[in-house]
């Protein structure tokens, strides 16, 4: 099943064309990624997606029908999660409270049982779960922000940048973590600078350069592209 469908879009910030042309789909129960380099319009397409930027042209489908001019609040009511760059956690809030935020969408009688699965999920976050968001390392507010997403029982999540800043050792731990998503289930969209772990984990690959997609195919088939590893892999 088709669970999401971009088709044509082109996104400005002002004069600059960010996005160009670009189309591509995320079924049901896939990793599918998106890399690039810096600037190449990977969060832009995500902030698209999510309905925090507008496309002049083309179609967002989620689950089947457009979502264009729909809020992003709504959007993520229909079952897509956001996990921006940056992390963006609530700083001045604690680890519970964070999570309990995720879960607006979601009835009140189950919250205290989700919460418990992130925490087997991100032991981390169990043993910090008073702790206010800000005082947390990065890694750990990573943790707590793919929680957060998680909460709301994402058909689609959306993860932009998860290792970005972290020590080798903790984005092991991040993809570790991607890959037990995928197994119970989750489908995820993945913007990623580390091009090779995030081809290792990834279903189906798409590579941007200055806003246009320039190739795609099966995680194994990009990461042996020539193009692909001699501009991302080192190789």
């Amino acid at each position: 099943m088709e669970l999401l469908k971009v088709d044509n879009i082109n996104v400005y910030y002002g004069s600059i064309h960010a996005i160009k042309d670009v189309s591509f789909t995320v079924n049901e129960g896939e990793v599918v990624t998106l890399i690039g380099a810096n600037g190449a319009g990977k969060s832009t397409i995500l902030n698209t997606v999510s309905g925090l930027l507008r496309s002049k042209t083309g179609t967002v489908d989620f689950l089947g029908q457009s979502i264009n001019h729909v809020p992003p609040h709504k959007i993520v009511a229909m079952g897509m999660a956001h996990c921006p760059e940056g992390r963006r956690v609530f700083l001045q809030m604690s680890v519970r409270d964070n999570l309990e935020m995720g879960a607006y969408t979601q009835p009140n009688s189950g919250v205290d049982e989700d919460i418990e699965k992130i925490y087997k999920l991100f032991p981390r976050l169990k043993e910090r779960y008073k702790q206010v968001a800000g005082t947390l390392s990065g890694g750990e507010q990573q943790m707590l922000a793919m929680g957060r997403a998680m909460m709301s029982h994402p058909k689609l999540l959306m993860l932009d940048e998860p290792s970005m800043g972290l020590a080798p050792l903790l984005v092991e731990q991040i993809f570790d973590i991607i890959r037990e998503l995928h197994a119970q289930g989750t489908t995820i969209l993945l913007v990623e600078q580390n091009a090779s772990m995030a081809l290792e984990v990834a279903d189906r690959a798409y590579v941007l350069e200055t806003g246009r997609v320039t190739m795609s195919g099966t995680g194994k088939e990009v990461a042996e592209s020539p193009a692909v590893k001699a501009a991302y892999l080192g190789g």
